[in-house]
């Protein structure tokens, strides 16, 4: 992923001034949305310790497993609530589009954020 290049999370703003400072841990997402958009990227550029850092400890894996077939291609964002300076937890539907081994496909997802120690994470999703 070059620095001056498309982010891949659909924002119009290059890969480094996007999702690539939350990456590279100079700043943190400051709303549960953005969080979204740093994880899909952090899937599309194979980054697990930005994974597991942004997820919230109770529900956290011991690791990632990234699929070698399967390549991140779209982010939708469909929805978003709470979340803001006033809330303590927030959540995101969205469609991560993908192919895997030549097939394209969508996945669809509601995401619950909790803020830890001033932080937004990653709780855990159900699936559509």
């Amino acid at each position: 992923m070059r620095a001056d290049g498309p982010c891949p999370c659909g924002l119009p703003t290059a890969y480094a001034a996007c999702c690539g400072r939350f990456h590279a841990g100079t700043e943190a997402a400051p709303t549960p949305e953005l969080l979204m958009r740093s994880r899909y990227s952090a899937f599309v550029v194979r980054d697990e310790p930005y994974l597991l850092r942004t997820w919230a400890a109770a529900t956290r894996p011991d690791g990632v497993d990234f699929d070698p077939e399967l390549h991140w291609t779209g982010l939708e964002i469909l929805a978003a609530s709470d979340g803001t300076l006033f809330h303590t937890t927030g959540t995101v539907m969205f469609t991560a589009h993908y192919t895997r081994a030549g097939t394209p496909g969508a996945l669809r997802e509601h995401s619950r954020f909790e803020k830890t120690d001033g932080r937004w994470v990653y709780v855990d999703g159900s699936f559509d």
